[in-house]
C-alpha cells in the first residue's frame, strides 16, 4: 500500500511540474528566425521536435531539458513551460481545429548550390541560415557533377543562371570589373570540366540537380534560380544563348523547339534570346527588363491556408504568425499563373492578379519549392548593395517561408491516438 501511496504522489508531482517547453512562433516571439536554429540545433542533438501546424503561428514543442532552456535563452528565442494540464489542452486544440502535429525527427543534411566567387550581396538563404546558425555546407558544378549531392537532404539553389548567360547583365554590367572577372572565372571552370561552353556546362549541371531531385532530394530555389533551371531542363538540346555568351547565335525557332515536358513546374512560355534583354523567359511578372512601376507599400501577396491533417506538406511550407506577406522583387519577382503546370500547388499568391509568388510540387521521389524575388527585407536590392542586417529583422515573415523549407525534409506525420 506504500508503494502504491508514493508512486500516486509522484505522479502526481510530475502532473504539476513543467513537462514541455513551447516555442511559440505567433507575435510573441522575439525572435522567428533564431527559433528555427534552435529547433535544429535541438535535432542535431538527435531530440525530437513537435511541430505543431497552425497553432500559434507554427510553434515548436520539445522536451523540458535544461540545455535547450538554456540554449533559448542564449540565443534570445522566447520559450514557455507548460506543464501536462496545458498540454492536454493543447493537444485538444490541435485535435478540434484546423491543425495538426508533425514530429521532426533528424537534422537535414543541408547544401547551398552557390559560385565560389559570390558577392556579399548575392544570397538571402545563405544569409538567413547564418543568422539563425544553422549549418550548411557549399557545393558547385563539380560537386555536381561527380556525386556530390548524394551527401545532402536538402539543396537550395543560390540565384544562378543555369542557362549559362551570366545572369543576363551583359548590356548593364558587361565593362564592369566583377562582371568581366566572373565571366573568365566561368568560362574557365567550363573548360576544365570538360565543356566548350557556359551554357553547356549549367544545363548538363540543371540535369544532373533533377536527378537529385528524382531520387529523393528537397530542392529550393529563389529568384532566376526558379525559371532560368527550368527554362534549363526545357532547352537542353537547344541553342537559346546570344553570342557575348557561347560565340554563336541562338536558334531563331528556339521557342518553338522548348520542350516543356522536360521542365518541372512551368510550361507555355516563351525565352528572350536577345543578350541585350535582362529577363529570361515570360514567366517572370513583372519582367525584370521592364518592371511596372509598384509602390512597395502597396505589393504584397496572401499565404494560402491548407488542410492542416489533410495536406500537411503546403501547410508545413505556409507556417507564419502573418497570412500576407510584403512582397520583394528580384531578377524573377513572381511567376505568370498561365505558365504554370497543372500538378503544382499554389502556396502564395498576389490575389486577382496573374502573379504567383510561392509554389510547390513533387519530382519523383522528391519536392520541390520555388519562391520568387530576391530578398525579402529589401524590396529591390541592386547590385553592389550591402546585405541585409537580419538582426534588424528578426521577426521577418518572408524569410521564415525560407527556414520552413529548412525543415521541413526533418518531418514524419505523427500519429496519435484519440
Amino acid at each position: 500500500m506504500l508503494a502504491r501511496s508514493l508512486f500516486a504522489v509522484l505522479i502526481g508531482l510530475n502532473f504539476l511540474w513543467p513537462q514541455k517547453i513551447l516555442i511559440p512562433m505567433d507575435a510573441v516571439q522575439r525572435d522567428h528566425l533564431k527559433a528555427y536554429g534552435v529547433a535544429f540545433w535541438i535535432l542535431k542533438r538527435d531530440v525530437n521536435v513537435e511541430w505543431l501546424l497552425n497553432y500559434r503561428g507554427g510553434a515548436f514543442l520539445v522536451d523540458d531539458l535544461p540545455a535547450i532552456q538554456r540554449e533559448c535563452q542564449v540565443r534570445g528565442v522566447t520559450a514557455e513551460l507548460v506543464d501536462a494540464t496545458i498540454l492536454g489542452q493543447i493537444y485538444t486544440t490541435l485535435e478540434n481545429n484546423n491543425m495538426d502535429v508533425i514530429l521532426l525527427e533528424k537534422a537535414p543534411r543541408i547544401a547551398v548550390y552557390t559560385p565560389p566567387n559570390k558577392q556579399p550581396w548575392d544570397d538571402a538563404v545563405t544569409l538567413v541560415l547564418t543568422y539563425a546558425e544553422i549549418p550548411y555546407a557549399t557545393v558547385y558544378d563539380e560537386d555536381v557533377l561527380t556525386g556530390g549531392l548524394t551527401k545532402f537532404d536538402w539543396l537550395h539553389l543560390h540565384h544562378e543562371d543555369f542557362t549559362g548567360q551570366h545572369g543576363k547583365f551583359w548590356r548593364s554590367y558587361s565593362n564592369a570589373a566583377w562582371y568581366r572577372q566572373q565571366v573568365q572565372e566561368y568560362n574557365a571552370l567550363a573548360a576544365r570540366l570538360g565543356f566548350t561552353t557556359v551554357p553547356t556546362l549549367k544545363k548538363t549541371v540543371a540535369l544532373a540537380i533533377k536527378d537529385y531531385v528524382t531520387r529523393g532530394g528537397f530542392l529550393f530555389a529563389m529568384c532566376s534560380a526558379t525559371d532560368s533551371w527550368d527554362i534549363a531542363l526545357a532547352a537542353q538540346s537547344l541553342d537559346i544563348a546570344g553570342i557575348p555568351f557561347d560565340g554563336s547565335p541562338p536558334d531563331p525557332s528556339a521557342n518553338a523547339k522548348l520542350n516543356f515536358d522536360n521542365g518541372i513546374a512551368f510550361q507555355n512560355y516563351q525565352v528572350y534570346t536577345d543578350p541585350a534583354i535582362y529577363e529570361y523567359s515570360t514567366i517572370d511578372i513583372p519582367p525584370s527588363h521592364q518592371p511596372a512601376p509598384r509602390a512597395a507599400e502597396n505589393d504584397y501577396f496572401t499565404l494560402f491556408e491548407f488542410a492542416a491533417k489533410y495536406d500537411p506538406v503546403p501547410t508545413m511550407l505556409t507556417q507564419n504568425h502573418v497570412g500576407v506577406i510584403k512582397g520583394f522583387m528580384g531578377q524573377t519577382t513572381n511567376f505568370r499563373r498561365s505558365t504554370l503546370k497543372r500538378s503544382v500547388v499554389i502556396l502564395g499568391e498576389r490575389e486577382g492578379t496573374e502573379e504567383v509568388r510561392y509554389i510547390h510540387g513533387n519530382l519523383g521521389k522528391g519536392t520541390f519549392t520555388f519562391l520568387g524575388g530576391h530578398d525579402p527585407e529589401d524590396y529591390q536590392h541592386f547590385v553592389g548593395d550591402p546585405p541585409t542586417n537580419l538582426a534588424l529583422h528578426p521577426n521577418s515573415p518572408g524569410y521564415r517561408l525560407i527556414l520552413n523549407n529548412i525543415l521541413f525534409p526533418a518531418a514524419r506525420k505523427q500519429e496519435r491516438k484519440t
